[in-house]
């Protein structure tokens, strides 16, 4: 099962037709997935499913008609234990961004944060989990997979947002400010910090 998040709404990927007891389902082509994607859109739905009996292709077959970027970042812990947050279109975000050609995910993940933040000294501590949303991309519906990374990091000195990607705040949140921060978020950025 992969659940992507149109407009925080969840298109949920399944073989499994006893998930889909709670919304609608709809067929793994393009025309239905555009459906079920405007209809999350529009708010006419509060879940939808695809359907298709193949785990292993279900995915593959989605992005042969909705295509898919790859991006990485990074969920990272400073030596006081205060995690690093972005702050972009309203919302607080984690950093992170689209791979480049010939680069590793973890390579990605890395300059990513660099860049948006200005943290340095990043050492990855261990894959977190893999999410999904779908975007605009110049009008068309594009799928967004996310790689995300515990990282840690002894960096003391300024944060730089990175103002041509949007960022207008780098801040560093211990627990409290997080549960805050989470309120006005995304259900993907969420999902890190539930923990399943």
């Amino acid at each position: 099962m992969y659940k992507v998040f149109v407009n925080e709404l969840p298109l949920i990927l399944t073989n499994k037709l006893s998930e889909t007891s709670d919304g609608e389902y709809f067929l793994l082509n393009q025309e239905s997935i555009l459906a079920a994607i405007k209809a999350l859109k529009k708010k006419k739905l509060a879940i939808a499913y695809i359907y298709h009996p193949n785990h292993e292709e279900i995915l593959k077959k989605f992005t042969q008609e909705i295509p898919m970027i790859v991006a990485a970042g990074g969920v990272v812990t400073n030596q006081k234990g205060k995690v690093l947050f972005i702050y972009r279109n309203d919302k607080w975000d984690l950093p992170k961004g689209k791979l480049d050609k010939g680069e590793s995910i973890e390579a990605c993940a890395v300059r990513e944060v660099m860049e948006e933040t200005g943290v340095e000294g990043l050492r990855i501590e261990n894959f977190l989990r893999t999410t999904y949303h779908v975007f605009n991309n110049s009008g068309k519906p594009t799928l967004k997979q996310v790689h995300w990374y515990a990282m840690k990091t002894d960096y003391t000195g300024k944060l730089k947002p990175e103002k041509k990607e949007g960022i207008v705040k780098v801040k560093w949140k211990g627990p409290n400010k997080i549960q805050k921060a989470l309120q006005n978020s995304y259900n993907n950025i969420k999902i890190l910090f539930e923990g399943d």
